[in-house]
């Protein structure tokens, strides 16, 4: 390979995102060198961008998790399962593999995984992934079956955060469950719930994201800016039957308020989205305990999380192509995190070869 450097994305401060250079690392003997070519822009990149989180992480930030690229070096000691030339996508959980909580595969409880935005020796912190390339330890990268599209594999690591959202929830066949938000994570979720069996109902007020929704094969849906949510909700499942799971996909509190409203007995409620500043929830905990409600949390995935959401990509079961907002040049990053942070847009792209 002829290249020495590296250009990356880089957030300095409130609206301010910039192309920086530096040499590439040195590929270690457990890590793969990877030719970064598309990284989405995630909800927790474009709201250090825009001021939301400022605070809240480290910066300069080089950040960007939601990647894909083409293996271009490995390391002394990786194995014969990455090859150059593979396509794969890289998991944002770092983990030991050897504590008791990796043993049993809750990689994200890894009792030993250090800070989630480490400083780079250069003074950066995040994990480069708005980068032209990129090394990664070869247990945290997972590799394509197919010729998947590179902006589309980047939908790797938030699909297992939905996949990890759905098996805390339960989901199982039959089940009815309510998504509210048809945001990209909105659609994610709802597409594994679909995937594990639940019949989904939609919970969005905006037309864009409706018709999103549809042409991705979605057809009950709700409008929770009307009165009768309740109502809505009972005339599409019908009044002999129940919500049997809510998955809330909108960070924030009047979201929160409806999922306890509209919940019946039993409901599992996962809250999925956080927001900034923090979401308020009230409750009582007689509502809990005469409704027997279960609160759920859920954050990340683990390495079976990442491992399903490849498949399912491969094999065209979940689909991302219609939550592609635009794609961006990496020399365009400022206008991509303005996209990304206008309410009512999907996911937006940066390839970072163009």
């Amino acid at each position: 390979m002829e290249d020495k450097t590296m250009r990356f994305g880089v957030i300095f401060d409130t609206r301010d995102a910039r192309v920086c250079e530096r040499p590439i690392p040195e590929v270690k003997d457990d890590e793969l060198l990877i030719k970064i070519e598309a990284c989405n822009i995630c909800t927790t990149d474009y709201e250090l961008w825009n001021g939301q989180r400022k605070g809240k992480q480290p910066t300069p930030m080089a950040g960007g998790h939601e990647n894909s690229g083409i293996v271009v070096a490995k390391g002394a000691k990786v194995g014969n399962n990455f090859q150059i030339g593979d396509r794969v996508g890289i998991m944002l959980t770092q983990f030991c593999g050897e504590c008791a909580d990796c043993r049993k595969g809750h990689n994200f409880a890894c009792m030993y995984k250090g800070e989630t935005f480490p400083a780079s020796d250069d003074g950066y912190y995040g994990f480069f992934g708005f980068s032209t390339y990129k090394t990664a330890p070869a247990r945290y990268c997972f590799k394509f079956k197919t010729d998947i599209p590179a902006d589309e594999a980047g939908f790797i690591e938030p699909l297992s955060t939905a996949i990890r959202s759905v098996k805390r929830g339960r989901v199982s066949p039959s089940e009815n469950v309510l998504i509210i938000g048809a945001g990209t994570m909105g659609m994610l979720n709802a597409q594994v719930a679909r995937a594990f069996g639940g019949r989904v109902i939609i919970s969005e007020p905006l037309e864009k994201k409706i018709n999103v929704a549809k042409e991705l094969g979605f057809t009950e849906f709700v409008d929770p800016l009307k009165d009768d949510l309740k109502e809505q909700i009972q005339a599409l499942i019908g009044h002999d039957s129940r919500i049997d799971v809510i998955i809330v996909c909108v960070g924030n509190s009047k979201a929160n308020a409806q999922a306890q409203e509209v919940a019946d007995l039993d409901t599992r409620i996962v809250y999925f989205a956080a927001g900034y500043p923090a979401p308020e929830i009230h409750i009582d905990s007689n509502i809990i305990h005469y409704k027997r409600l279960e609160l759920i949390g859920t954050i990340g995935s683990d390495t079976d999380d990442f491992q399903m959401a490849v498949d399912m990509l491969d094999k065209r079961l979940i689909k991302v192509d219609k939550l592609i907002e635009k794609v961006f040049t990496l020399d365009q990053i400022q206008e991509a995190y303005e996209l990304a942070s206008t309410p009512g847009s999907f996911r937006v792209s940066v390839h970072t070869w163009e």
